[in-house]
């Protein structure tokens, strides 16, 4: 059976053909069904399946968290928010009140620093949003990014190469796939080294402004006449009325529009039109770049990794968006499941769908044991290496994910879903509990019936045996801590912990 990987522990595995190269795709905003292999009947995209078809797509991965920054920051420490700090979106759009030159991952040694300092080139081409993007950060060498990772607009957008500020009038995934593609033309002149790509695109996104309107791209035609029944069409939740009136309450100087339209998006075909299109430009970008691998001879020894930062609700539960835009912040299906096909180098097995509960925080256990590399510290993670279910299959595996959204922390299992509250003396929230064995779509709350007592407390139990051991002081909100340069609720926190309350860098 496998272990859940301690913190001073990595199974290792050596490569009899060396070290791999390694491409982690990491898109924004993109639920797990916005994908044609997914049974998606309405979305174009097929290098994307392709891929799946030579690889292993996972049915029921989650982020830990439903927001871009927070997961960006486990995938590439292998940590939960509550240990790297990043509990939200950093507000990049305002850069004066960060320090110099500063990243949120300054105190860890990150994926690709490990892999750098063993012989990996190291390549971030993309959204980087951790941070100052002026300079490469976090032991990357190649580095094309925009200055900012809040996604406004796909064009005329301000970008960052080879230490030049300039801005690109084009589409920025059709920029970061030029990019990708001339980086791997690079690395076929140096082949003895390997390289580690996260190639990070800033779509398909699916919020206006980027994404209202029309489509004036070159796959808007596909989408002409669909139908759109893949969205589903539901009267607006009370947990999103309240948090619309309590931000208007609370913080009455933020861009209120934003939840007024988060309303409007389900029913406004133009931006489904809109948000679908940009979704196959992702999936051309990655046609390319894999059509680049494959005419180098690379492809095959090449492990390729497809994920999204985190998912989105597009309507269920009568909201669009994060779990972050309700009151309280939920952790439902839509908003954190997650698209994920693996590519092992040399892979023996296709086509594979695998139905294990994973997680975004198993990529980084993942491609350390492709490359036979150790855990940097002694940080406790929750992390399995996916590569036994890719390479195998038949493997004993406990299906738990754990997720967090400042006030709410939950757990998933193939029969639960738990999310438990932070005490609130002024907000009184409540737990919620799902029985998916009888209620898929998550519906009926049954976390106050006396006949689920008994699995309210052992779930509670869990969450809180995994909290306190996955969190740090400076950074677990529940016990007084902070986050690293915003909150979703700072209003909450200062509630709780005294108007001193604030956060830190």
């Amino acid at each position: 059976m496998l272990q859940w990987i301690d913190h001073n522990k990595l199974p290792r595995a050596v490569l009899s053909m060396g070290k791999p190269n390694i491409i982690l795709i990491f898109v924004d905003n993109q639920p797990a069904k916005m994908l044609g292999c997914a049974g998606n009947e309405e979305i174009h995209t097929p290098h994307l399946d392709a891929l799946a078809a030579r690889g292993t797509r996972f049915s029921e991965a989650f982020c830990p968290n439903a927001m871009c920054s927070p997961c960006r920051a486990s995938v590439l420490t292998g940590l939960m928010p509550s240990q790297h700090g990043v509990h939200t979106w950093l507000d990049d759009s305002v850069p004066a009140g960060w320090p110099d030159h500063w990243n949120a991952l300054s105190e860890f040694t990150t994926l690709p620093e490990l892999l750098a300092d063993n012989g990996y080139d190291t390549a971030l081409i993309g959204k980087y949003h951790l941070g100052m993007a002026d300079s490469p950060q976090n032991g990357f060498r190649y580095w094309a990014t925009t200055q900012i990772g809040h996604v406004q607009s796909f064009y005329n957008n301000k970008m960052i190469h080879d230490g030049k500020e300039f801005v690109h009038a084009g589409h920025s995934v059709e920029f970061f796939t030029d990019h990708a593609v001339d980086y791997l033309q690079e690395r076929r002149q140096q082949p003895e080294q390997p390289f580690f790509m996260f190639l990070t695109y800033p779509a398909p996104y699916g919020h206006w402004p980027s994404v209202q309107g029309e489509p004036d791209n070159a796959f808007g035609h596909l989408y002409q006449d669909t139908p759109f029944n893949s969205v589903p069409r539901e009267g607006i939740s009370d947990e999103l009325v309240d948090w619309m009136l309590l931000r208007q309450e609370k913080e009455p100087d933020n861009d209120f529009a934003f939840y007024r339209n988060l309303v409007r998006i389900p029913n406004d075909l133009p931006t489904l039109r809109n948000y679908y299109s940009q979704m196959s430009i992702v999936d051309e970008g990655v046609g390319r770049v894999l059509d680049t691998l494959e005419k180098s001879g690379q492809f095959e020894e090449t492990l390729v990794i497809y994920t999204s930062d985190h998912g989105m609700s597009l309507g269920e539960h009568g909201f669009w968006g994060h779990g972050e835009d309700t009151w309280p912040a939920n952790t439902h299906r839509e908003a954190n499941h997650i698209p994920l096909i693996v590519k092992a180098p040399n892979a023996t097995r296709h086509g594979e769908v695998s139905d294990h509960l994973v997680g975004t925080t198993d990529i980084y256990s993942t491609i350390l044991d492709f490359t036979d590399l150790e855990i940097p510290d002694r940080n406790p993670r929750r992390m399995r290496s996916l590569r036994p279910l890719v390479e195998s299959g038949d493997f004993e595996w406990e299906d738990a994910v754990f997720m967090e959204q400042e006030e709410t922390r939950a757990i998933r299992t193939p029969q639960w879903l738990f999310m438990q509250r932070f005490k609130s003396a002024t907000y009184p929230f409540d737990a919620e509990l799902y029985d998916l064995a009888l209620d898929p779509d998550e519906r009926v709350n049954r976390a106050n019936d006396p006949d689920y007592r008994e699995v309210v407390d052992e779930l509670t139990a869990r969450v809180e045996a995994f909290f306190a051991k996955h969190s740090r002081p400076e950074w677990n909100l529940w016990e007084g801590g902070r986050v690293k340069s915003n909150s979703g609720r700072p209003f909450l926190w200062e509630d709780a912990w005294g108007a001193d309350w604030k956060p830190e860098f």
